[in-house]
């Protein structure tokens, strides 16, 4: 059976938001819990672990554990997402909708990366 074209787009995208974590650092640090340590090491360790787990996809031997890699990352990052949610400051960048689908968008990617096991 072939590879479908999409989840060579899901690597593209998580290869490309890893890349931003380095490109951009600021940004992440931004919405980046103040509970969490070492947070610019943090950032970098999540776009490594991106960009790991991005290139992971597009190999047989390695796809099933990308798969899971990356649903266990998405769960670690819903903190982040609520983290938005739930402190005011946030409330003045963006609508309080934008930031609820942006933390409902995380089970809609562990679905995608599901549907590929």
């Amino acid at each position: 059976m072939s590879t479908p074209w999409h989840l060579y787009l899901m690597a593209i995208m998580y290869i490309c938001i890893g890349c931003m974590h380095f490109i951009k650092p600021k940004a992440f640090l931004s919405v980046m819990p103040r509970y969490i340590p070492a947070e610019l090491q943090m950032v970098y360790a999540s776009g490594i672990a991106e960009i790991c787990l991005g290139i992971a996809l597009c190999f047989d031997v390695t796809r099933t554990y990308a798969i899971w890699g990356i649903i266990a990352m998405l769960i670690v990052f819903l903190t982040v997402h609520w983290y938005m949610i739930a402190d005011k400051k946030f409330h003045e960048k963006f609508p309080k909708s934008v930031l609820w689908f942006r933390f409902l968008l995380q089970f809609g990617l562990m679905y995608w990366a599901y549907f590929y096991l």
